[in-house]
C-alpha cells in the first residue's frame, strides 16, 4: 500500500515559527515532524510515499530528497503557490497514487499509532481513525456506530488526520481547490465510510504551545 503525506499548508496558527520554514519541518526532539511520520510509515512496511507541497516546497524537497534515507521512494505533488486543500491535493496526486487504496496522514500530528494495522474493509471508500476529542475540538467531527462513521449522533469523536482512502472516493470530482469534508459526507450518506476509535497517543500540533508541550514530554 502507498501512503500520502499532507504537507502543503502554510501553518498560519504556528506563526511565527512558520514564517521562514514550513510546518512539517518543525522539530520534535532531533527530528522534524515529517521525518517522524516517514519513520512510522516505513516501520509499518510502507515503501512508497507521495507528499503534496506548496508553502516553501523546496525546503521540504531538500530536507527529504528521494526517500532513500528511509529505504523509501518519495514522489512529490507540487500544488504551486496556492494549496489545493485536502481533497484537491489528493485529486491532483491520484496519478502518483495509483488505483489501489492508500494511507493518508497529516504530517503535523504526534502519535504512536501503528500504521501497519490499517486496511480498507471491502465495499468501503474510506476508513477513518478517530480519537477522543481534544480541548480545541470538544464537539468532535463524526460519530461511530457499529464500525461505520456517521455525520451525526452521540459520542462524537475527532478525526485524527489518519485514514485509508480508495481513489474511487474522488470519482466525479473536478480538479482544483476542494476541501475533504464534503467528499466524505457524501460517502458517509451511502454507508461507505468505516472507522475505528484509537485510544493511544495522539496530538494535533496546531499551535506553538502544543509543539512546546510535546517537546517537553518527549524530551
Amino acid at each position: 500500500m502507498k501512503a500520502m503525506l499532507l504537507a502543503a499548508g502554510r501553518g498560519e496558527r504556528m506563526r511565527p515559527l512558520t514564517d521562514d520554514i514550513p510546518k512539517p519541518l518543525l522539530h520534535v526532539g532531533t527530528k522534524t515532524l515529517i521525518e517522524h511520520r516517514l519513520e512510522s510509515l516505513r516501520t509499518a512496511g510502507i515503501t512508497e510515499c507521495v507528499i503534496n507541497l506548496s508553502y516553501r516546497a523546496e525546503q521540504i524537497r531538500h530536507a527529504l530528497g528521494d526517500g532513500s534515507r528511509w529505504n523509501m521512494l518519495i514522489r512529490y505533488s507540487d500544488e504551486g503557490d496556492e494549496p489545493l486543500e485536502t481533497a484537491g491535493g489528493i485529486i491532483q496526486a491520484l496519478p502518483l497514487l495509483g488505483e489501489q487504496p492508500f494511507i493518508l496522514t497529516n504530517s503535523d500530528i504526534w502519535t504512536d499509532f501503528n500504521f501497519a494495522q490499517l486496511e480498507l474493509p471491502a465495499g468501503n471508500l474510506a476508513h477513518l481513525v478517530l480519537v477522543n476529542n481534544p480541548e480545541h475540538n470538544r464537539t468532535g467531527d463524526f460519530a461511530l456506530h457499529d464500525g461505520l462513521v456517521a455525520s451525526d449522533g452521540g459520542n462524537r469523536l475527532t478525526y485524527s488526520g489518519i485514514g485509508v482512502y480508495h481513489p474511487g472516493l474522488f470519482a466525479g470530482y473536478a480538479a482544483g481547490k476542494r476541501p475533504l469534508l464534503p467528499v466524505l459526507l457524501n460517502a458517509i450518506k451511502t454507508g461507505q465510510v468505516s472507522g475505528q476509535h484509537y485510544h493511544g497517543i495522539w496530538c494535533d500540533i496546531g499551535t506553538p504551545e502544543r509543539l512546546a508541550d510535546i517537546n517537553a514530554r518527549s524530551g
